[in-house]
């Protein structure tokens, strides 16, 4: 007689928490970003946007501390991107629409479709562009078309504005539609738009770059409206200044 023995199930491979705090730190991003409905549900608008700028804060550290551990992977690539989409893509332009264009019916809804769409493409492309061997090598310095989370920033500046100098800007809801649909075309756009974690600090430059970063952080503390109206307001200015940067290399790379 045979007796075969069955094939025993695969022990699981276990894993050090240093391997999963970056997908931790996702999942937190992706709990910030939804708690934002949450508190918009309940009209509590500033607790709303806070949670949006509360994702984007750990969407910049989960990358970060994924390279520093070595725990890059692809579940952690894919789960970022989709904490991405929820998070930038489609609560923020909820949380838009439920403040001022919800007046609108139907067309308020229109402009955040176009938003959570280009949002969906350009996170897309950017996933599969990392698979690009053939970028030059002064690319890695720039993103094509506005990142997810400077999207939703911008999408949310209306609001932040009206916050902090009480402009009434609620009250012009077709305006505010015609500003979510031209974030979410800057977001699908070709249009190169600086990777700041790519800049080079000299030395000397040290102490005042870590002195104005302490200026910034105590001034969101102390003013954030302010303080997050005049970063976003920057970060626009940048805009047509990283687009002539990149031609300006794409000139001294006749294959670009």
């Amino acid at each position: 007689m045979n007796f075969s023995v069955p094939n025993r199930p695969k022990r699981l491979k276990l894993l050090s928490i240093n391997k999963l705090l970056p997908n931790i730190i996702t999942v937190a991003a992706f709990c910030s970003g939804v708690s934002a409905l949450r508190f918009a549900l309940d009209e509590r608008w500033e607790l709303a946007v806070m949670m949006i700028l509360l994702a984007s804060v750990f969407d910049a550290l989960d990358g970060r501390m994924a390279r520093l551990l070595k725990a890059q992977s692809k579940f952690g690539a894919e789960l970022d991107s989709l904490s991405d989409l929820v998070c930038f893509g489609v609560v923020p332009a909820v949380v838009l629409f439920m403040w001022s264009t919800i007046d609108l019916s139907r067309y308020g809804w229109m402009a955040v479709l176009l938003f959570g769409t280009c949002c969906i493409l350009r996170l897309a492309r950017f996933n599969v562009r990392l698979e690009d061997d053939d970028k030059p090598a002064f690319a890695a310095g720039f993103f094509t078309g506005v990142p997810a989370p400077a999207g939703a920033g911008l999408a949310l500046l209306p609001m932040i504005a009206d916050f902090q100098f009480q402009l009434g800007l609620k009250e012009y809801p077709v305006a505010l539609s015609f500003w979510l649909a031209a974030v979410g075309l800057l977001m699908a756009s070709q249009i190169p738009t600086y990777a700041f974690k790519q800049i080079m600090i000299p030395q000397r430059m040290v102490l005042p770059v870590l002195l104005g970063a302490g200026l910034v952080v105590a001034s969101l503390v102390t003013a954030p409206w302010l303080s997050l109206c005049c970063v976003l307001l920057v970060y626009l200015v940048t805009l047509p200044f990283s687009y002539l940067s990149y031609r300006r290399l794409a000139r001294t790379h006749p294959s670009v």
